[in-house]
Formats: C-alpha cells, structure tokens, sequence
C-alpha cells in the first residue's frame, strides 16, 4: 500500500524559498498522479500543483505560476515541490496526494492516497 510523507515546511520570512518533499513507500511513486495542495486556517483545500504519471507533465495553479516548481526523483521515490518568492498568503499545510488517475489534476477529490501535511508558514 502506497504511504506518502510530507517535510521541508518551517517557518520562512517573505520572499524566502522552501523545498518540500514527498516521499512514498510501499509502491512506485513514478506510477502515480502526484498533486501538492495547500490549506489554510477557514479556507478550502487548494490545488496548487501536480505531476503526471505518463509524461511528466506540470500543472500549476495561477496563484503559484512562475513561483513554484514540481519535480520528481524516482530513484528516491520521492516528489519535491521548490517554493520561491513566498508570499504571506502562501502559509498554509501543504499535502501531497496520489492517484492513478486525474482529469483535472489539481481537484482534491481525485487523490486517494493522502499524507498528513507540513506546515508552512510565511512571515516577518
């Protein structure tokens, strides 16, 4: 059974720069959608970006567009997410998720497979 573990979050002053890992265990990562969401305190669970299982091809919301990069390193099973310019409004737990399958890729009710977050929290 695939597990995922998040890590990397901290606490970072603004314009400041993270790298968050996902790592899995159990199954091959590379056989999955992976997707980075992010949630806030009263606030929706928020795609933010995704890697396909195929072809390796990115999506990202607009929000972090230019901003955040997503990778994946299969020979350590794991899937990183680089945050750059970090802004105030970028604090949040941010989740990885898998799934076999997406249409949308950044919908949070396509994953099944979940970890259980690292915190992020951007301020001065």
């Amino acid at each position: 059974q695939l597990q995922l573990v998040e890590s990397g979050g901290g606490l970072v002053q603004p314009g400041g720069s993270l790298r968050l890992s996902c790592a899995a265990s159990g199954r091959t990562l590379s056989y999955y959608v992976v997707g980075w969401f992010r949630q806030a305190p009263g606030k929706e669970r928020e795609g933010i970006s995704c890697i396909m299982s195929s072809d390796d091809r990115t999506l990202y919301a607009d929000s972090v567009k230019g901003r955040f990069t997503i990778s994946r390193d299969n020979a350590k099973n794991t899937v990183y997410l680089q945050l750059n310019s970090l802004k105030p409004e970028d604090t949040g737990t941010y989740y990885c998720a898998a799934s076999d399958w997406v249409e949308d890729g950044l919908g949070w009710r396509e994953y099944e497979r979940w970890g259980r977050g690292t915190q992020v929290t951007i301020s001065s």
